[in-house]
């Protein structure tokens, strides 16, 4: 693999609501670290990583606390409202930095810390000479069912046709700055960083990757990545 240098985006102003926690779900421990700790060593120590952005809520009293809120490596910069708006934010921290528009950007969930390194040598090998860029993702496994406001089934899609968008998701700093910042301008709903580039008429490529990259989302999601990480 010919060396890619990229940079890094994390956005993690959210709360995580879900967890019904007494903090945001990204500082949960697991093991004997933040979530959060965990994501960030996904990317740390790798040989082509120019450099790092946290965007964090502006009132966020938990990271000072983190060991890797002293990292040279880590610059944090104010999350949004949406996630589209701390991931244009970390951009703009990234263009302060240096970063050039043509420069790959690797935008990661905070609160998925079970990116497997080679998930991210594929993704980045895959993607290095795309005129585009994409994603990771997984082809959905299970059948999928369409329902009404009743919550009654109205329809079974061809579930062949249809992948479980992970992250990271990889694309150059110039376009996706400019499809997120038209998106939110117009109003439109952001849920990814893919959706702002399909938005803006491009169309990302899909990498598979392992499905254990999960999101933390619930309680149990917690428990299982506890589990997997225990020491045996």
């Amino acid at each position: 693999m010919n060396a890619v240098p990229y940079w890094v985006v994390i956005p993690a102003a959210g709360v995580g609501s879900r967890m019904q926690a007494d903090r945001p779900k990204q500082y949960l421990p697991l093991g004997q670290r933040a979530l959060i700790e965990c994501t960030l060593d996904c990317f740390l120590d790798q040989p082509d990583l120019l450099g790092l952005v946290v965007c964090l809520s502006a009132d966020d009293s938990y990271w000072p606390a983190l060991n890797c809120a002293s990292d040279a490596r880590i610059t944090r910069a104010v999350g949004g409202r949406e996630r589209a708006d701390s991931v244009l934010n970390g951009l703009e921290t990234l263009v302060g930095m240096g970063a050039s528009p043509g420069d790959w950007v690797l935008v990661h969930d905070a609160a998925r810390p079970n990116l497997a390194a080679s998930d991210l040598s594929r993704l980045l090998e895959n993607l290095q000479d795309d005129p585009v860029g994409g994603l990771l993702a997984v082809p959905v496994r299970d059948t999928l069912k369409q329902a009404g406001p009743d919550g009654r089934v109205t329809a079974t899609p061809d579930r062949s046709l249809f992948w479980q968008a992970f992250t990271p998701q990889m694309f150059r700093l110039g376009q996706l700055r400019e499809a997120l910042a038209d998106a939110l301008k117009s109003g439109a709903v952001i849920t990814d960083e893919a959706s702002a580039m399909e938005r803006a008429g491009h169309a990302p490529r899909l990498i598979e990757g392992r499905a254990d990259n999960i999101k933390v989302t619930r309680p149990e999601d917690l428990t299982w990545l506890a589990q997997l990480i225990k020491p045996s």
